[in-house]
């Protein structure tokens, strides 16, 4: 039995949690739910979470993909297709308060582990599940990896140049998304149970979450039948909101309404260009974006790009300079909004977004190496 961890404090002080779960989606939830506080215990197969060996890099033997994603957990390794193991799974979740998995649908009932079964026994127990596609229906039952959930729910079709090949966006927005699901999931059924003393089964699929992101182009689509295709850096709404070369740094803007876009035409020396009638809405801006990259760029060539954002940051107009993750993580903000963190032992990762006044955040122990 592994040890208890340090007390946390937080938000979900007192709850308590079995993550069975592997990979990403359900993982990241539990370090979600860790980091505010609550007790996570990380039950991993025989052979270990796959994402262990999912380098290099390694640190200490582990891959820094597992690391990045089960901070604050304590963990040990459970053979749930042992009767002996169900036995030991079955005694932590008497003192749980949630379960959160992602076992192959049908994997849990064989085991009578299923969630009927389960909450006969733990009626308070709220059972998280992440899968790919639900557990019925054309698809139901079939696994989801991010990329596949990509492809399949829209999402590359709409990322990419126009013109070109549909891409994939380039981190694992679809696992992430469904983790954050989860964790809304989770915490919608623990405030429900305040009322009705019961738990329920949460589901969050990659397959829905995926759908979910669809915006604004899924709106897009039901508003006027138009199949949307990719627009490269640009919005399909509005503009410029883009991506432009300087004489140093690239640039976003990110232009949303008319007051930003005349005072970037101010602070380019050019504020006529806001009153030109193919500039002066928004809706002709997005019509004739072409045109207006065209003016914008030629303007922008004699700029330094860091100076730029400066003076439009200066101005309320939404801009950025393009940096890279090296460059974003030594950010100074970065720094300020305590979005890194670092433990004994070495550990380096990213911290909570969820900022709250009283019980923020804690960051109390690395991932397991072991267990």
């Amino acid at each position: 039995m592994p040890q208890p961890s340090p007390l946390p404090t937080g938000a979900l002080a007192g709850i308590r949690v079995i993550d069975a779960s592997r990979v990403l989606g359900g993982p990241y939830c539990g370090q979600i739910l860790a980091d505010h506080g609550a007790d996570v215990l990380k039950i991993e197969p025989p052979q270990g979470d796959e994402t262990r060996a999912w380098g290099p890099p390694f640190e200490h033997g582990v891959a820094s993909y597992y690391m990045g994603l089960n901070r604050n957990k304590r963990g040990m390794r459970l053979d749930l297709a042992s009767p002996e193991g169900r036995e030991e799974f079955l005694d932590l979740l008497a003192g749980a308060d949630v379960l959160l998995e992602n076992f192959k649908t049908g994997t849990l009932e064989k085991w009578g582990l299923g969630h009927e079964a389960l909450a006969e026994r733990f009626p308070r127990l709220v059972h998280c599940r992440v899968s790919g596609f639900g557990a019925d229906g054309p698809l139901g039952g079939l696994p989801g990896y991010d990329a596949a959930i990509q492809a399949m729910a829209g999402l590359m079709s709409v990322n990419g140049e126009t013109g070109g090949e549909p891409l994939r966006v380039g981190l694992p927005v679809v696992d992430m998304v469904t983790g954050l699901n989860a964790v809304i999931g989770v915490l919608l059924a623990l405030q429900e149970r305040q009322r009705s003393g019961r738990g329920q089964f949460v589901e969050a699929a990659l397959y829905d979450s995926g759908l979910s992101l669809l915006h604004p182009h899924a709106a897009n689509w039901f508003g006027d039948g138009r199949i949307p295709g990719r627009t490269g850096n640009a919005h399909p709404n509005i503009y410029p909101y883009d991506a432009f070369a300087t004489a140093s740094t690239p640039v976003f803007l990110a232009v949303g309404n008319d007051r930003q876009f005349a005072q970037l035409c101010a602070v380019l020396g050019q504020p006529g260009l806001a009153s030109e009638p193919e500039f002066a809405s928004a809706g002709a801006r997005s019509v004739h974006r072409a045109a207006l990259r065209e003016r914008l760029l030629e303007l922008l060539a004699s700029w330094d790009g860091e100076a730029l954002v400066a003076a439009l940051q200066q101005k309320g107009v939404p801009c950025a300079p393009i940096l890279d993750v090296p460059q974003a993580l030594n950010h100074p903000h970065t720094a300020h909004r305590g979005m890194t963190v670092s433990l004994p032992g070495g550990y380096q990762g990213l911290a909570s977004p969820i900022k709250l006044s009283r019980t923020p955040a804690s960051y109390r122990m690395a991932p397991p190496h072991d267990c």
